[in-house]
């Protein structure tokens, strides 16, 4: 992989990645490579400061936590997604753009929440196009999950933001229902004012296909009794998806 000259601004699918590389001087390190061996992780010491904390759980290679770290440097970032060679694209560029209050890992995103990130901990937690699993033998790996909602719900500071994205509409209907149940939830109406091309790979590649993308966001209720909370999501019907070609074109260009 080469490596682009300082002052370069990389495109992807056309659309400019967040900053500038940077001079190797100014390289930073933003691998988090392994879990602590017991408890929890400690933000002050993985980043050196107190600040608030920003989590993308699925966060691919990384555009929208690259565009965050850069324009509010106040905040710390964590990224984290199953895929290692999606990771090695976030850690790169975040390196390269010498960002310190940026951090990627491989791993789960309902094992961080679950066994690592301490009970309202979090400033925001933002999920984009979460993988739906259309085949109905492999529901049970859907991301969004009334359990995996409680989860979220936990690990965000009282009111704390919560921001979800797809391009399937029936996994849209079925969040639009379960959501609500724990945040106070909103729909965003068209592209986030931040990121008007997109926020993610995924959010760029298919409305460049003329899918639409479905966005929404909410702080977590206060007034929330998680075990009714989780029990009214379970009677939520689940998702049936009616998949069209551009979804699976997407998902295939995504590998490669």
């Amino acid at each position: 992989m080469s490596t682009p000259a300082p002052g370069t601004i990389e495109e992807e699918w056309g659309v400019p990645i967040p900053g500038v590389i940077l001079p190797p001087e100014r390289w930073t390190q933003t691998a988090l490579k392994r879990m602590p061996a017991e408890g929890r992780l400690d933000w002050s010491s993985l980043f050196g400061r107190v600040a608030p904390v920003v989590l993308d759980l699925g966060c691919g290679n990384g555009r929208f936590l690259l565009g965050s770290a850069l324009s509010r440097p106040d905040h710390d970032h964590l990224g984290i997604d199953t895929l290692p060679v999606v990771i090695r694209y976030a850690r790169r560029r975040g390196n390269q753009r010498g960002l310190t209050n940026l951090k990627f890992a491989v791993g789960g995103a309902t094992e961080l929440l679950r066994d690592y990130v301490p009970p309202g901990s979090v400033a925001e937690i933002h999920c984009y196009h979460p993988q739906p699993y259309v085949d109905p033998k492999s529901a049970h790996r859907r991301l969004i999950s009334p359990a995996f909602l409680a989860l979220v719900h936990r690990s965000l500071k009282p009111g704390g933001l919560f921001v979800i994205q797809t391009d399937h509409p029936d996994y849209w209907n079925y969040m639009r229902r379960v959501v609500p149940i724990f945040f106070d939830f909103r729909i965003q109406p068209g592209p986030w004012p931040d990121a008007p091309e997109g926020r993610t790979r995924r959010e760029i590649l298919a409305r460049q296909r003329g899918l639409k993308v479905y966005r929404g966001y909410g702080w977590s209720r206060v007034d929330l009794n998680v075990d009714e909370a989780i029990s009214a999501a379970e009677r939520q019907p689940m998702p049936f998806f009616r998949r069209d070609r551009r979804h699976r074109d997407i998902d295939r260009l995504e590998r490669e």
